[in-house]
């Protein structure tokens, strides 16, 4: 691996993953043993490229004993840190399955508001992790009180280092970053229907999600744009085309993780200076390994390498 890799999350989580036999209101429900898992986009790539065989660094706002209880879990998978006080007690969230059903319910909690002092705080950390050719990736949801345009500055800061960005983000800090052009924006990741929101149409085919990440590029947005298109793959579009990668069809058993195991495999492959289709087909390999684990386990190794042989990638 060349180039260095940072990840930034500003909302982690643990993440408590049980089943119970039924989901019904009003009796108490008797669950399994919970597995517990450090949670949020950005740990979750670095967990992904740590089981991909890659190394990267976690920076997480943590506060509280659930903030030390996430450093400590990080560090039994290996995933290094740099860990800054952020406001009030890291969040908690909890996904049920109903074994009758196999439904799974996800209940995500908000997470502690931001100040007007915590943003600065952050990206002064970020400047010190940043070096020259760092690939930084921002991934998962702002907290309650940061600014739609917080992906927008930090562009701004890993610009003035060297470093390259990927944001996999939604929501207002999606429409913010989609309205202006930004030539420090490397990489921009959305879902489907976020395209189509931003869009205003439906996408049905492959050819217009290229069409619209076309049009993202052309405008300046970012240097290349990725649509997933869930079970039908993912499209990538940069100033030298646009590809369509689709992996072998799987089982699903839990879609959770499977879009921030794109991005860790996405990212590592650019670490290793793969070709850009390349790293869209090694993405959409993780991806497609992370649907068939239960929980929180991302994706593996070996399927994800099972996977990429059999990923198939044309050009648009």
């Amino acid at each position: 691996m060349k180039a260095h890799i940072l990840t930034i999350t500003l909302n982690p989580t643990v993440d408590y993953a049980t089943s119970t036999p039924e989901v019904e209101a009003g009796p108490k429900l008797r669950c399994d043993e919970p597995q517990i898992a450090p949670g949020g986009g950005g740990i979750n790539v670095s967990r992904a490229i740590r089981q991909l065989g890659g190394q990267s660094t976690a920076l997480v706002a943590i506060g509280g004993a659930t903030g030390a209880h996430l450093l400590q879990l990080l560090a039994m998978e290996g995933v290094a840190t740099v860990a800054f006080q952020g406001p009030g007690e890291t969040r908690q969230s909890v996904s049920v399955t109903e074994v009758a059903s196999g439904q799974q319910y996800r209940f995500v909690m908000p997470g502690p508001a931001w100040g007007e002092d915590d943003v600065p705080r952050a990206l002064t950390t970020v400047d010190q992790a940043t070096g020259d050719g760092t690939l930084v990736v921002l991934s998962g949801s702002q907290p309650p009180g940061v600014a739609k345009d917080f992906p927008s500055i930090l562009s701004s800061h890993v610009a003035g280092r060297g470093a390259r960005l990927i944001v996999d983000t939604s929501g207002p800090a999606l429409f913010n970053l989609a309205e202006e052009p930004n030539e420090a924006l490397y990489v921009l990741r959305m879902d489907g229907e976020e395209g189509e929101e931003l869009a205003g149409e439906a996408h049905p085919r492959p050819e217009d999600t290229a069409a619209f990440a076309e049009s993202l590029v052309k405008k300046g947005v970012a240097r290349h744009v990725i649509v997933a298109r869930g079970a039908d793959g993912s499209v990538l579009s940069s100033a030298g085309g646009s590809w369509h990668a689709v992996g072998a069809p799987v089982e699903v058993i839990s879609a959770v993780g499977a879009g921030d195991s794109f991005v860790g495999a996405f990212t590592l492959a650019l670490a290793r200076e793969w070709a850009i289709e390349t790293c869209l087909q090694f993405g959409v390999a993780a991806a497609a390994a992370a649907v068939t684990t239960e929980a929180t386990r991302l994706c593996d190794r070996a399927v994800t390498e099972e996977m990429f042989a059999k990923c198939v990638v044309r050009a648009m």
